[in-house]
């Protein structure tokens, strides 16, 4: 039996207006720094309560997290849904850096505890950050309160000097 050989003019010939098509299609969006993804925001939802019930059952050995209560007030998630940010912040008080770092220790049970809870194709690594949003918003609040910032909040505006005027 005779084995056929494949030419030029056998290949299949490909139409130049469909390669363009699908290159326009697997191109990312335009602006490029846009929000994250419907599939970023939910991910990082479940993984927010995944991690908040793993931390209401207090299950740690780590000495530095003995009966600690901890908040996870965000998760972001990054675009490969690899690595995620859990923001988190104690019950009354703020997390020490030893705190922060029995987290990081712990990671990998976490990380275990949130494959079991949530079904991805695989358990993103976890990443711990303290939360300053709140004391932020505190900082905002403080400064608002400042009698020369009432001041200027209470000054009507001023209309624009046009250069017209007679």
């Amino acid at each position: 039996m005779a084995r056929k050989s494949r030419d030029a003019a056998d290949a299949p010939r490909r139409d130049p207006k469909s390669a363009l098509a699908n290159v326009a299609r697997s191109a990312p969006r335009k602006g490029g720094a846009e929000g994250p993804s419907q599939r970023q925001l939910r991910v990082a939802e479940e993984i927010r309560h995944a991690l908040s019930n793993i931390f209401a059952r207090e299950e740690f050995r780590d000495p530095d997290l003995f009966e600690l209560k901890v908040t996870v007030t965000e998760v972001r998630a990054s675009p490969d849904l690899q690595h995620m940010t859990a923001f988190v912040s104690g019950l009354g008080r703020d997390l020490s850096p030893a705190q922060l770092a029995g987290l990081k220790r712990i990671q990998p049970f976490l990380r275990s505890q949130v494959a079991k809870a949530v079904r991805l194709r695989t358990a993103p690594e976890l990443h711990f950050q303290a939360d300053t949003a709140l004391d932020y918003a505190m900082h905002i609040s403080k400064v608002m309160q400042q009698p020369a910032v009432q001041q200027d909040l209470g000054k009507p505006a001023e209309p624009p000097q046009d250069a017209e005027e007679p």
